[in-house]
């Protein structure tokens, strides 16, 4: 037993604390595999984790950070051994269950999804829990029926790193994206990733009506509240919306027409608690359709030490494509 590097949350007088310490080994919460974490990410979750913003952190102290890449140290869970390449998103790390911006993670085996071979882990947190989730939006609306000839989808948030994954998954499959954003100043970026066109988040910032003129046949949005409550509205008949986010809050100001008078339906995602199956599924999906150079063209990386002022950043909507963090 000994210590090592982690973000640690500590409950304080009025609200939170987060800061770079050391953290004693033996205080790990109980699991089956323990894990050398190699890389981590930052996703809006860990920016609200680390600022205090929202109470994500629900016991304390906390090690901060949803998700995490790296190889098996300890183990006697019968499906991983010593040396595996292991990925890791959700199941309540850095909310209820010691997280990932660490060099040392213990958790349930069952958690842990084989890093496909042609993915490093680095790459792994390129994607991170921001793309894997893009990806399990992506297999929503393909098991809804939807095709490249339905028409166009639309990605909201697009800038982002679930938007900016999806567009690139979604452009290779052969989709005509419309991405939307609020930093129309990234239009270029947006269609190197191939969105086909880029709109203005204020088109879809006003009061939704109950039924507007149909513009796509589907679509990703990662933003939620009157953004989503729009682009049900403007989805063609039959067509889905995949909802995986609430960058703008958690209401839904809409109504039930698109449902009952479009048949539109709303594809709800959890990335948190997904079924084992589905996430095997993703990362060998995400193996095959993300365009890897574009991946890398998107990804900026820093350290640990860098990792609270970027929180402000990404919770500011100052943060393009993915941040990679380097554990180890």
């Amino acid at each position: 037993m000994g210590t090592f590097r982690a973000i640690r949350i500590d409950k304080a007088e009025k609200g939170t604390t987060a800061a770079l310490t050391q953290f004693d080994e033996a205080e790990l919460m109980e699991g089956d595999v323990t894990v050398a974490v190699e890389w981590s990410t930052l996703n809006y979750k860990d920016g609200l984790a680390l600022t205090g913003k929202a109470p994500v952190v629900r016991r304390f102290p906390m090690i901060a950070g949803i998700d995490f890449a790296g190889t098996v140290a300890q183990s006697s869970h019968p499906k991983w051994k010593v040396g595996d390449k292991v990925v890791c998103n959700g199941w309540g790390m850095g909310e209820t269950h010691l997280g990932a911006y660490a060099e040392k993670a213990r958790v349930k085996g069952d958690w842990l999804v084989r890093l496909p071979a042609d993915i490093s882990t680095r790459e792994a947190m390129a994607i991170g829990t921001a793309g894997y989730t893009a990806m399990l939006s992506v297999l929503a609306l393909e098991k809804h029926g939807l095709t490249p000839r339905s028409g166009p989808v639309v990605v909201t948030g697009a800038a982002g790193g679930v938007g900016s994954v999806a567009i690139a998954v979604l452009s290779k499959l052969g989709y005509h994206v419309i991405a939307s954003t609020g930093r129309v100043s990234e239009s270029d970026y947006l269609k190197g990733l191939g969105a086909a066109e880029v709109i203005d988040r204020a088109e879809l910032s006003g009061p939704a009506k109950p039924l507007a003129k149909e513009r796509w046949a589907g679509g990703v949005d990662s933003v939620g509240s009157t953004t989503l409550a729009n682009i049900l509205s403007m989805t063609r008949y039959g067509g889905a919306i995949a909802a995986c986010g609430l960058a703008a809050g958690m209401d839904l100001p809409s109504s039930v027409a698109p449902f009952i008078l479009r048949g539109v339906c709303l594809l709800g995602i959890d990335s948190v608690m997904c079924p084992l199956e589905r996430r095997e599924l993703a990362w060998s999906r995400l193996a095959s359709d993300l365009n890897k150079a574009k991946l890398a063209e998107i990804t900026h990386e820093i350290g640990l030490d860098q990792l609270i002022g970027a929180a402000a950043q990404i919770l500011a909507g100052q943060v393009r494509g993915r941040i990679v963090v380097k554990i180890t």
